[in-house]
């Protein structure tokens, strides 16, 4: 694997979840030679908890040395060709990511949409000149349209409970007051239509996902008829691709409730994290055993090993 911007990147997905649930079983003094001598620059465009700490943790448990840098709070870089840099700018990406390449074995990059501008947001704009001007393996740590690490640590999840028979999927759009990106549903879904699993997936109009993922999937506006018999609910908030960016209701009837549980097959709660409960998910559901949440958080560490592992 040379670089791991989306499950595209991933010769064989199954066996990468495999190689995490490996990882997740070995003794963690016996895995430090995997990485020794090696570095991971991990850049950050917006804020991250999971993955940041995740991803850290993960190259140090392969014997890696971690240099973190937020790139959101430093000087701002320049991404576009041929201008005159002689505004707020102060250095291009190419320098930047020339440099930082020879401080490296991989880099590692979050960044964010600007919810505003739906062509460069889907061009992974940012994401894609660093991939064009660095010399080494590039990491999304999540990019304007995907968040491939979290799908990954899903899938882990979903392995390790899943029933003997083929799981019904559920992903479920949820209320939030804040305009949200499509990039955790759209790799989920990207992720799960490789996996052996009846995915379904439900939301309000309007808040259809963007062809390249939400095509031949099953959408079903009815959350209720969604739910029905489902193993795994996944919630997740994302704000509307075709008025792009835009909250179109705050509905929270959509909220997951114990009620909405039950009409599953004694299913499994998911979420990315963080969540605003009594929003997004209440608390009889988030606080019971049929959540899956910081088991979720937790294969966060073992799903970087594999990607990491794999890279090296």
């Amino acid at each position: 694997m040379k670089q791991f911007t989306s499950v595209n990147d991933v010769p064989n997905p199954k066996q990468l979840v495999e190689s995490a649930l490996a990882l997740k079983r070995s003794p963690a003094g016996s895995l430090k030679g995997i990485g020794a001598n090696k570095t991971i620059v991990m850049l950050f465009f917006n804020p991250s908890l999971r993955t940041r700490l995740s991803t850290e943790k993960a190259a140090l448990t392969l014997g890696m040395s971690v240099i973190e840098y937020n790139a959101g709070q430093g000087w701002q870089l320049e991404f576009e060709e041929g201008v005159v840099m002689n505004g707020e700018k102060a250095e291009h990406i190419k320098e930047a990511a020339a440099v930082i390449s020879q401080y490296a074995d991989i880099i590692g990059i979050r960044t964010f949409p600007s919810l505003v501008d739906r062509e460069r947001d889907y061009a992974d704009f940012v994401l894609q000149q660093f991939m064009q001007h660095a010399t080494v393996p590039i990491i999304s740590l999540e990019s304007a349209i995907r968040h491939p690490l979290q799908s990954l640590a899903d899938w882990v999840t979903l392995e390790e409970h899943r029933p003997v028979h083929r799981p019904k999927v559920v992903l479920s759009w949820a209320p939030h007051p804040r305009a949200l990106p499509q990039a955790v549903a759209n790799s989920f879904v990207e992720w799960m239509k490789l996996a052996d699993v009846d995915l379904v997936v439900t939301h309000p109009e309007g808040y259809e996902l963007a062809d390249t993922f939400g095509q031949d999937v099953n959408v079903e506006y009815d959350q209720h008829k969604a739910l029905a018999g489902a193993d795994f609910v996944y919630a997740k908030n994302w704000s509307s691709y075709r008025d792009y960016g835009k909250i179109l209701n705050q509905d929270l009837a959509w909220m997951i409730s114990p009620q909405k549980m039950a009409l599953t097959n004694n299913g499994k709660f998911m979420h990315c994290l963080p969540v605003r409960r009594n929003v997004v998910v209440a608390d009889g559901v988030l606080d019971s055993p049929a959540s899956l949440v910081i088991e979720q958080a937790n294969n966060r560490t073992y799903a970087a090993m594999a990607v990491l592992k794999a890279i090296l």
